[in-house]
Order: C-alpha cells, then structure tokens, then sequence
C-alpha cells in the first residue's frame, strides 16, 4: 500500500560481504526516485562506495552519500554511523574538486554520532599489527575500536555534539589517549620500535596530538554540519523519496557474520527501519538488496567459492590496501546468498550487479551446496542438508552469539563447494540464479554507472519513474 502523498524510502542493503555496488545502486535510486536526501544507517568512515558519474567522474565515497554527484542531494550521517572528522573534511574538499557544488552545506551529522579519534584508529592499527598473520581483516580506520570502547565506557565516549564544547573534548580525548596507552602497553614489547608500528605509538606519546586535531574536528561545528535528529524528519518531509544507504554487507553483520572475520555494526535494515519510524512520516518503505554476479571479499574471513581464476578478467576501483591485503574473488555462492536472505528476512527487490564480468567467461559457475560429512554440532549450524547430501541452507541465530558464529566460521574454512554452471550469457546466467536463490532478480548492472542499470521487472518496488536518468548528472 503507497503512503499518503506518494513518499517512499529505499533502503540499499549489500548482502555479501560488501563490494556489491551499493553506491551504484544508492546513485541509481537518487536520481531514478527523485530523492533529495540519502541517509547512512550504519558503519562508518571505512565505507568505499564507488560512482561514476554519466560523464566519467569518479569518487569512491566513504562518508557522503553516494547520490552527491546529484545536484541538491543532501547526506544526512545518522547516530548509528561512525565519523571520522578530519577525513570527512577531507573528502569533502576532494568532491569540491570534482566539481561538486555547495558540499559541505549538503551534509549533516547527528549530534549523537559516535566520533573516531587519533587514538582508536592508532589502537586499531596496532591490534591489527599485533595479529600478525591472524588478522582480521580491519580497514585500520578505527569504527570498531571506537565502538567497542563506546560500550564499555560510554561515558568517555566522544560524540559529534560534544565538539561543540572544546574543554569537554580535550578532557574526554585526554582520557581516551591515558587509558589506550595502558592497554596497549603489553603490545609495545612484540611490535618494532619503528616501521608502521613506531608510528603510531608516536600518536599516542606527542602532546600536540589533541590540540591539532581538535582544531580540524572543531571545523565540524563552525561548518554547521553538526545537528539534532529531527533534522532527518524535516529533511524527509521537504523530499518526495530518501535512500537509506547501508555500509558494509550482511556477512559482515557483527551478530550474523562470521565472526572474528565482521564489522562492528548492523548490516541488516534494522537501524534504517528504526530511523523510518522515529521520523513519524508516512512513508512507503522497500528493501533492495544487492548481490554481484560473482562473491568478493576485501580482507581475511570465510569465502568457501574462492578462487583465482577471476583474478584476470576483473577491473575494480577497489585494489590492494596496505591494512587488507587483495580484494579475493570467488564463484558466486547460493549457500551464502540464501543465507544473507535469510538473515534480513527477505527483501522486496534484488539487484545482480557485475554481470558485465560475463562477457570474460566461456562458463559461469556457481556454489549450489556444500559437501561436508557430518559432525557433531552440526545441527546447530545447518538449516538443510539435501538427500545428497548437501549442505544447501545454513541456520540462522535465534539469539545473538558470537561463540556460534566463530563456530560457523570454522566450519566453513573446511567445506568443499559443489559447483553448478552454464553458458556465461545474462539469460542463461538470470535463470540460474532465480533457480538457485527461489527468487526474482529485478535489477541488473553491467557496468559502474546508473545508466548500466536496467529493470527487468516493471513492477519492481519504488522504480517508477518517467526515466531512469531523470535526475540532472550534477
């Protein structure tokens, strides 16, 4: 049922293990739907969402929504979003020089957010360091750090409204750095005094540290960007749709990823369903997720379907990093896919990108089920095995645990994907994957661009428009 007046909101949800296009789609959906405002519901600062715009420029956008390309189109970062000030800054001064009008009167940031300082990304950094060839898989920009750290001392817990009190930051900062650098002292030992390492314990030992930063983070205020909440609800009022632009991926989910390999932050739609319905609008809500044609993980973690194969026939904007390592490719997995579903409780449209990789391959391969004898335990953890024995369907967590999570990590670091596949061609290709996943695919992309966008179900949920580029291009 269409709310009154027409209002909507998208919500874009990455179901794999991020990477699967949810800044092409969020640029899609601004200037398909008309909406004036994107909404980042969660993560943080690390987020690397991709846009080309028709005529070629290029962002990978971590703390601007991905529809600022678009003229007019307001970023509004929710308490639920980790900032980083000083990057922010930064990133706005970069789109100003793509030709991005008015940038910083386009974003706002909820005096609630939760603020990274110079001491969590270091700590982070260091974590990371210290794992050696265990890591993690973090992007060293310290959100986990900084969230771990909010719930257990939420009281020394920076946020965004706190900058506009510079004595109460320095105290909070001050405190901040004293207790890291206890915590961290044990680590001194098994790191080298210099490299990577010495740099960031110097961070923690030079006492302009605070003062330097606090006059860039400050900026922040003086620019106005810093606001109550209710600035959404008048944001969401004044436009005909908002994109709820989600961080991350599903898999990554801190209670349904596979734990230690996760993000800490909710990649389902909830904080978004949350920030809808504290807006007391009307409004038509849809749920798009997004998939690739493919599976793609950037860091250390499970990816049951890897191999090394696609390597050569991809070109992405994502590349090596010195914090997580090669983006890693697999074969695309229906396990992990009807998982992802499963964990969000299905969505209202599915979008396939990356299916311009098609015309690369002979043969599109992908994962229908997983051979694994079984194990005690095993119950737990699998929701269908088929009378082939195959794993097809992985169980979903009635309650939140991270002991069963890391236990399902471990299992699937020991399973042999039994592969399915067909000619590489789009028809061939959509048919399987509807097979595979009992659903619809309702949007596809073969290339980075909203003009590589097409529908391929009319009816698909808040797509109506007279033209897919409606919008001007910015």
């Amino acid at each position: 049922m269409k709310a009154a007046g027409g209002r909507r909101a998208s919500i874009v949800i990455d179901l794999g293990f991020g990477d699967c296009g949810k800044g092409l789609l969020t640029d899609f959906l601004v200037r398909r739907t008309g909406a004036s405002v994107v909404v980042r519901y969660n993560g943080g600062a690390q987020a690397g969402h991709n846009v080309v715009t028709p005529e070629g420029r290029h962002h990978t956008f971590a703390q601007f929504g991905a529809g600022t390309f678009v003229p007019g189109v307001r970023t509004f970062l929710s308490r639920h979003v980790v900032i980083h000030p000083t990057a922010l800054l930064v990133e706005g001064e970069a789109l100003r020089a793509k030709g991005v009008g008015e940038v910083f009167s386009r974003i706002r940031i909820s005096e609630r957010a939760r603020v990274i300082t110079p001491f969590h990304q270091s700590a982070n950094r260091l974590r990371e360091l210290a794992r050696g060839e265990s890591r993690h898989g973090s992007c060293g920009v310290g959100v986990g750090e900084t969230v771990q750290d909010a719930l257990e001392h939420p009281e020394e817990t920076l946020l965004a409204g706190d900058l506009r009190d510079a004595a109460l930051s320095r105290r909070k900062l001050q405190r901040i750095r004293e207790r890291k650098y206890a915590e961290l002292r044990a680590l001194w030992s098994a790191l080298p005094a210099g490299g990577p390492a010495g740099r960031e314990r110097t961070l923690f030992e030079h006492e302009g540290v605070i003062d330097a930063w606090l006059e860039q983070a400050t900026h922040l205020v003086k620019l106005g960007l810093v606001v109550p909440d209710t600035t959404l609800s008048a944001w969401m009022t004044e436009s005909p749709a908002t994109v709820f632009e989600g961080a991350q991926g599903v898999l990554l989910d801190e209670w349904h990823g596979f734990h230690p390999f996760t993000t800490w932050s909710d990649c389902t739609a909830t904080n978004a369903l949350t920030l809808i319905a504290e807006s007391g609008l009307d409004v038509e809500v849809e749920r798009i997720g997004v998939m690739r044609s493919h599976m793609a993980r950037h860091g250390a973690g499970p990816l049951p379907t890897e191999t090394e194969l696609l390597r050569p026939v991809l070109s992405e904007h994502n590349t090596h990093n010195a914090w997580q390592g090669n983006v890693r490719y697999g074969w695309f997995d229906a396990v992990l896919a009807r998982y992802a579903l499963d964990v969000v409780g299905g969505v209202d449209a599915l979008a396939i990108t990356h299916l311009d990789l098609l015309k690369q391959l002979r043969t599109w391969k992908a994962c229908a089920g997983y051979q694994r004898e079984p194990m005690a335990g095993d119950s737990e953890l699998i929701a269908h095995r088929s009378e082939a024995g195959l794993v097809t369907r992985l169980g979903v967590a009635s309650a939140p645990s991270l002991d069963r999570q890391e236990r399902l990590a471990g299992w699937l670091g020991h399973v042999t994907p039994s592969h399915e596949e067909c000619a590489a061609n789009d028809d061939a290709v959509l048919e399987h994957l509807e097979r595979l996943l009992g659903r619809s695919v309702d949007l596809v992309s073969h290339g980075p661009r909203a003009s590589d966008v097409t529908l391929r179900n009319q009816n698909t949920p808040g797509t109506t428009a007279p033209s897919p580029l409606g919008r001007g291009s910015g």
